[in-house]
């Protein structure tokens, strides 16, 4: 039947137009048939359901299935008789299951509002991810809204990592994400197979039976990785719990075999040489992966700054298996010892990777940067060159400060062009001190391993002014690059940074009016009030409490297509376009720029879902790499049990103070009942813990003496107590708050 012959009925849907555009048979869109089921405002049946939209026999099975997706989507549900009725009317909220280790869970509901409470009963048939429908019961004895669970919309949870146990016979695998709060049953295997798991070890499950109302999940072991304490486990753990890719498929592979081993003559073509410009790389003394090469020059009271990045676009094309698997990957993840880099080595060691004294291709910004560090003009351009040497930070600053002299002639070559880059560095440090960037003063570590590949020590990096120089060149061209798409109306993915909260505003004036301090800016503080209080609280002795309560303030940064600006780094606009080798959203920076220097638009799909994507797989790579660098800490401290330690409380929790140990850069918790003979009242305002009858005091930033008691790999937990208390000393009671 044509869509001339459609009936009033069909043409009275709001999106006909819509639909028409999109389907050579457009059904009723999505938004009609809601309408439609909302005006009946009872349960409507399929076939009633036809009749009010005027389906035809012949489009009956296309009809069930749009209706079937409305119903994943928890858009629609059926009722017991089979009947569609839209969840809003039966008070059913559509959301995501957030599991807890002790049984409980939370609906994180698909819109805006607040979590539902979901007791162990109802979590007994979902697993921590699962999408479901809730209806709201009631509000438990804390005010929270509790709910049910009505359906199961889609399941989350295919394959899991965990220890394989045995009781009485019977085998089941403790999932190590402990969200995931069912254990797994395995019933008994198939003689034939050769997988023998012993218990304890570690293994990966395949889900066969989801859990319901009355039965645990089933599941099948498919791989066994080995004990726990292998070496390396903690990452092979990890991998999986978080879903990381780390297993490049054949096609990009293949892919990967067909590209040169070097930059081929052919390749130059529309490429500027720079192979006489003395470009060098400066980076830690671990890297493998060199994204980036600089060069400057003074040029009257201002600079010529270059900065050469790694051309990954001109090798991973847009359709390749390639591009598909970093899509995937989002980003190269560094874990102590491993990396799983985003693209295979041959790319991101070899042909990509500024390696020195080969040709490489690059995408360029050519920045001229005036005497106050304006950026006064800048030009992108494909080039090739040819970076003169592979440079440390360690190095440079040796040869910036004077602690050292360089020995070689290339080395004393480059001097003058270090000389320029530092000269530069100092006036971008100044322009950003004006500019009012937030500058938050914080301790990274590393870990130093023995041969038997566990820690040996964990030291703090130092940083110096050499990073501090490669940070602001590599700032100038990531603004560089917002600015020319967004003067040319490309769409790209900024990286966005938003202010605080109204509500993390008001808890943290609230908290900074007890210290007689203020954060100006009214309902909306700009970076330069936070720049201004951390500069006015730098000489006080309780500086790291103040500064850590205004970082937890902030939002976290993200990749959106929508530009609102950087509020940390306070520019107006920002993006990422230096680090394509180990970021996705680079790499879409680089085609971004290329398709306007050629005249054209690019979009790799909706630039919206690509963020969140982006954003998602970096959460990813942070949650992983946090595991394991708890795990291998926890496996450090094991050693140490009954040692004394001083700290500082890095966090108060409602059970607890976790504190962060001077000399080790290790955390562990201090639970409420070992803070003393007292019931104690927790304030999230205040950041504190505070004693009813003592009126002892427990602050964010106070310093402790602490004795370790445990180290519990499993679980991952550090627990100490109080250097002056008892060792082991029985828990006492404490008030829950």
């Amino acid at each position: 039947m044509s869509i001339k012959k459609l009936s009033k009925i069909r043409r009275a849907d709001p999106h006909f137009e819509r639909e028409v555009q999109k389907y050579e048979f457009p059904l009723p869109s999505r938004e009609y048939i809601l309408m439609t089921l909302e005006g009946e405002g009872k349960p409507v049946s399929f076939e009633q359901l036809c009749n009010l939209l005027d389906i035809r026999k012949d489009e009956a099975d296309m009809f069930r299935r749009r209706l079937a997706a409305m119903e994943r989507e928890g858009e629609l549900m059926q009722n017991r008789k089979g009947s569609y009725i839209v969840p809003e009317r039966a008070s059913l909220i559509a959301g995501r299951v957030e599991g807890h280790k002790d049984g409980y869970g939370f609906l994180v509901p698909d819109e805006e509002g607040e979590d539902i409470y979901l007791e162990p009963k109802q979590m007994s048939r979902v697993l921590h991810g699962d999408r479901v429908l809730v209806r709201v019961t009631g509000v438990d004895r804390k005010g929270r809204r509790e709910g049910a669970v009505v359906e199961v919309l889609e399941r989350a949870n295919t394959r899991v990592v965990g220890r394989v146990f045995v009781e009485h016979g019977v085998a089941f695998v403790v999932p190590e994400n402990r969200k995931l709060n069912q254990d797994i049953l395995v019933p008994p295997e198939d003689k034939k197979s050769k997988l023998k798991p012993k218990a304890g070890q570690v293994v990966v499950v395949e889900i066969i039976e989801q859990p319901t109302k009355y039965t645990q999940p089933i599941g099948r072991i498919v791989e066994v990785l080995g004990n726990y304490a292998d070496p390396g486990m903690e990452i092979e753990i990890a991998l999986r719990k978080h879903d990381l890719p780390f297993e490049f498929p054949k096609k990009a592979l293949d892919e990967t075999k067909d590209l040169p081993d070097k930059v081929k003559k052919s390749e130059w073509a529309g490429r500027e040489d720079l192979r006489d410009l003395p470009l060098v790389t400066i980076d830690g003394e671990t890297a493998k992966d060199f994204d980036d090469a600089v060069w400057a020059e003074k040029q009257g009271k201002g600079w010529r700054l270059v900065v050469a990045i790694a051309d990954v676009s001109h090798y991973v094309r847009p359709g390749m298996a390639l591009d598909k698997e970093a899509m995937a990957r989002g980003n190269s993840v560094y874990f102590p010892r491993r990396v799983i880099p985003m693209l295979p080595e041959k790319l991101s060691n070899g042909l990509c990777s500024l390696n020195p004294e080969v040709d490489r291709l690059a995408m360029v910004c050519d920045m001229i940067v005036g005497p106050t560090g304006a950026i006064k003009q800048y030009r992108f351009y494909p080039a090739v060159f040819h970076s003169k040497a592979r440079l440390t930070y360690t190095q440079v600053w040796n040869w910036l400060s004077g602690a050292a002299e360089p020995e070689s002639d290339v080395h004393k070559a480059l001097q003058p062009h270090l000389q320029a880059l530092y000269s530069l560095y100092q006036t971008l440090a100044k322009a950003r001190t004006k500019r009012g960037a937030i500058d938050f003063e914080t301790v990274e570590t590393m870990m130093l391993f023995n041969d038997q590949g566990k820690i040996d020590n964990i030291v703090p990096v130092i940083r110096n002014d050499a990073h501090r120089l490669i940070e602001e060149c590599m700032l100038a061209a990531n603004v560089c690059a917002s600015a020319f798409l967004q003067e040319h109306e490309q769409p790209c993915l900024y990286r966005i940074h938003e202010g605080p909260t109204p509500e993390k505003l008001e808890s943290l004036r609230s908290f900074l009016k007890e210290f007689g301090l203020g954060l100006g800016g009214g309902d909306e503080p700009h970076a330069k009030d936070y720049a201004a209080l951390l500069e006015k609280i730098k000489p006080r002795p309780d500086m790291q409490l103040l500064q850590t309560v205004m970082l937890r303030s902030l939002r976290q940064a993200m990749y959106s297509p929508d530009n609102v600006g950087h509020f940390g780094l306070a520019y107006e606009h920002y993006t990422h376009f230096t680090s394509p080798i180990r970021r996705y959203p680079d790499l879409l920076v680089h085609r971004a720029i290329k398709a306007v220097l050629a005249g054209e638009r690019y979009s790799p799909g909706h630039w919206d879902d690509v963020g969140l994507h982006c954003s998602m797989t970096e959460r990813r790579a942070d949650e992983a790499t946090r595991d394991v660098d708890n795990w291998l800490k926890c496996y450090y401290m094991k050693e140490r049990i009954g040692e004394e330690f001083d700290g500082t409380i890095a966090a108060v929790v409602p059970f607890g103070v976790f504190v962060a140990l001077d000399s080790v850069y290790v955390e562990g918790l201090v639970h409420v009942s070992e803070l003393g003979e007292d019931y104690f009242q927790y304030d999230n305002v205040k950041h504190q813990m505070l004693g009813e009858r003592s009126g002892q005091r427990y602050r964010l930033g106070d310093r402790l003496r602490v004795k370790l008691v445990k180290a519990d790999l499993e679980s991952g937990r550090i627990d100490f107590v109080l250097a002056d208390a008892p060792f082991g000393r029985t828990r006492q009671p404490a008030r829950r708050t």
